[in-house]
């Protein structure tokens, strides 16, 4: 999910320019003002409040906002993200923007300024008082919300600055010429915004074999927290022979040996174009690990993938592997193997609903050749990706 957020003064054509990105990019369209005027001309309870605020230019309540913002966001499941217009406006507004899309596992991706002077700013609005018969573009209005606007807004920007995401664009010129100055900032954090894929599966379904070959792909860097525990225990680490105990038996290895691995691959490619998860995470625990981990670096979890194959599938394809060069010491074992499928069962799958809940998980059917389930795998990814860019 892609989210921008259009910042700067009244009268600076936030409007315009936010309905032109909206179009191409496939954004939901958020404008507290539009939606409070809405409020407003449908005389609820929520437009009365807001309405005498509004005609004095001053900034309306963050409970009235929160709740016409999360009730639009939550009626906008088909897009590939959204775009906020006049909101945040404060410090305070930034943070509920980080909450309101912390729980739709995404965030904030770029906060776009227009800069255009104050006198540019002052005809613009008086223009569109006469055209349009705003109430709320009287020349008194106008200069309190534009001192409103000094007192209160700035200090977004350094909020945004801090977390490196601000961008400045120069609001001045033709409507083309400043919608091409946003579109090149917005193609250029496209270009910079990690894409994460998380891949499910019970054992034997194939992900190790999947997960490597859509890594390669997509120019991924795959991380197996299998593969990369299994390498401590090779170089005989303090990590390797604790996590040896655990993985013999079939259960899950401590979280905090999951973080150290993840965190130190994630650091080790700061180049990255996205990762690729395999075997994390297995818990609700791990997920909230992994949004954690991910947000720490200012992303989030693209899409997640279910490969489904049934129970009798798993155990008919971890007995064939266990007659392999490439067997493991969990795969020989028959009450390892049912520990394994039962972890999977009780702990794994309710991870899923947690995933499903934030409506970025796909369904794939894991059966028949491995170049079937690869053609179905890319497929989905390809539509998962279009909506994630």
């Amino acid at each position: 999910m892609f989210n921008i957020a259009l910042f700067g003064p009244p009268g600076a054509g936030k409007g315009t320019q936010s309905k032109l990105l909206v179009e191409k990019f496939n954004l939901a369209y958020i404008s507290t003002g539009d939606i409070l005027r809405e409020e407003i001309a449908q005389g609820s309870e929520l437009g009365m409040k807001a309405k005498s605020v509004i005609e004095q230019g001053g900034l309306v309540s963050d409970e009235i906002i929160v709740q016409i913002i999360e009730k639009k966001i939550k009626t906008n499941t088909e897009v590939n993200g959204f775009l906020f217009d006049g909101f945040p406006r404060t410090v305070v507004q930034a943070y509920i923007l980080e909450g309101l899309l912390l729980n739709l596992n995404t965030s904030l991706n770029c906060m776009i300024s227009l800069e255009v002077p104050q006198d540019v700013l002052m005809t613009r609005m008086l223009e569109r008082s006469k055209k349009e018969n705003r109430a709320d573009d009287t020349l008194e209005v106008i200069q309190n919300r534009l001192k409103e606007y000094q007192n209160k807004t700035i200090p977004v920007a350094q909020f945004y600055k801090d977390k490196g995401i601000y961008y400045g664009v120069d609001g001045v010129g033709t409507l083309d010429e400043i919608f091409e100055r946003i579109t090149n900032v917005v193609e250029n954090t496209l270009t910079k915004t990690w894409l994460n894929v998380v891949l499910f599966g019970p054992p034997g379904a194939g992900k190790g074999t999947q997960g490597k070959l859509l890594a390669e792909k997509y120019n991924l860097v795959y991380i197996s927290t299998g593969s990369l525990l299994r390498r401590e225990i090779e170089k005989g680490t303090e990590m390797g022979l604790s996590a040896k105990e655990y993985m013999e038996k079939g259960d899950i290895v401590p979280d905090e040996f999951a973080i150290k691995l993840i965190e130190k691959q994630i650091l080790m490619h700061p180049n990255a174009k996205g990762f690729f998860f395999k075997g994390f995470p297995r818990t609700i625990v791990q997920a909230y690990i992994l949004d954690g981990l991910l947000r720490k670096l200012n992303s989030s979890v693209s899409c997640v993938f279910h490969l489904d194959i049934s129970t009798l599938e798993s155990i008919k394809r971890l007995n064939a592997r266990s007659k392999t060069p490439g067997k493991r010491n969990y795969d020989i074992d028959a009450d390892v193997i049912v520990r394994r499928l039962e972890i999977y069962q009780y702990k794994t799958l309710p991870v899923l609903n947690y995933y499903e809940k934030q409506k970025n998980i796909y369904q794939v059917d894991g059966t028949g050749s491995e170049e079937d389930v690869y053609k179905r795998l890319t497929e989905k990814l390809e539509l998962a990706f279009k909506h994630t860019r």
